[in-house]
C-alpha cells in the first residue's frame, strides 16, 4: 500500500449495525447533525521580501520622484530664465527709446544747424 492514496473512508473500519445498512465511523462523525459548517479559512500566502512586482514598483516611485524632482527643478531655471529675459528686455527697451530720443534731438540740431547756415550763407551773399 505503500505510495497509494486511499480515501479516509475506506480506510476506516465499519460499524457493525445489525439493523440497518453498515456505516463507517467517519460517516457518523460528518453526519450533518454531529457537523457544524464553518467558513473556509483562507490560506495566508507567505510574503516575500521582495518580489519582482515591489520591485517594479519601487523602482517606479523611485523613478517617479526623480522624473518629477528634474522637471521642477527645469521649471525654475525657466522661470529664472524668463525672469532674466523679461530684465534684458527691459533694459533693451530702454536703450531703444534713449537711442531714438538722440536720434530725434541730433536731426532737430542739423535742421537748426543748417537754418542757421542758410541765414549766414544770405548774410554773406547780400
Amino acid at each position: 500500500m505503500a505510495g497509494k492514496l486511499i480515501p479516509p473512508i475506506l480506510n476506516k473500519r465499519a460499524v457493525n449495525n445489525s439493523k440497518g445498512p453498515k456505516q463507517t465511523t467517519e460517516e457518523t462523525e460528518q453526519s450533518p447533525a454531529n457537523q457544524v459548517e464553518s467558513p473556509p479559512k483562507k490560506k495566508k500566502t507567505p510574503s516575500k521580501p521582495s518580489t519582482s512586482e515591489d520591485l517594479f514598483d519601487a523602482t517606479t516611485a523611485g523613478a517617479s520622484r526623480e522624473v518629477s524632482m528634474l522637471f521642477s527643478k527645469f521649471a525654475e531655471l525657466l522661470s529664472e530664465r524668463a525672469a532674466a529675459d523679461t530684465s534684458q528686455m527691459k533694459e533693451l527697451d530702454g536703450i531703444l527709446k534713449e537711442a531714438q530720443n538722440l536720434e530725434s534731438y541730433l536731426k532737430e540740431k542739423k535742421k537748426h544747424l543748417r537754418q542757421t547756415l542758410a541765414l549766414i550763407s544770405d548774410k554773406l551773399q547780400s
